[in-house]
């Protein structure tokens, strides 16, 4: 014989109400258990993950830091190398020819002195 849907939703309610009852016959036997497990091995509620201030609840995993997604390979720079200087001026001043010419040597060059003048021989 086919049940209609009320009938149905019926035996849930019905389902449900039963396991209520079971749940609260069993539920002094659990506690009894439980307590006797704490006396036994000596456990605390922060043992339990109970001791913190937000309740019950058991204490959160941490956070992973923000940072490069996994499966992602690193990318690796070249490190730059140091050359050697190739310009010197009176006053120790160097610079390696690459980049921008240093303060020093665009004032020396304004005030007529030519590159070759500073050049390391």
């Amino acid at each position: 014989m086919t049940k209609t849907y009320t009938q149905i939703l019926k035996q849930i309610a019905d389902l449900k109400a039963q396991a209520e009852n079971v749940r609260r016959k069993e539920i002094g036997g659990v506690v009894g258990r439980i307590r006797e497990a704490i006396e036994h091995y000596g456990l605390t509620a922060a043992d339990l993950g109970l001791g913190g201030g937000s309740g019950n609840a058991a204490p959160k995993p941490a956070r992973k830091k923000p940072g490069r997604k996994p499966g992602r390979p690193k990318t690796v720079f070249a490190k730059a190398s140091k050359v050697a200087p190739k310009f010197r001026d009176e006053n120790g001043n160097t610079w390696a020819g690459r980049g921008k010419r240093p303060i020093w040597l665009r004032d020396a060059l304004l005030a007529g002195k030519k590159l070759e003048d500073f050049a390391i021989k």
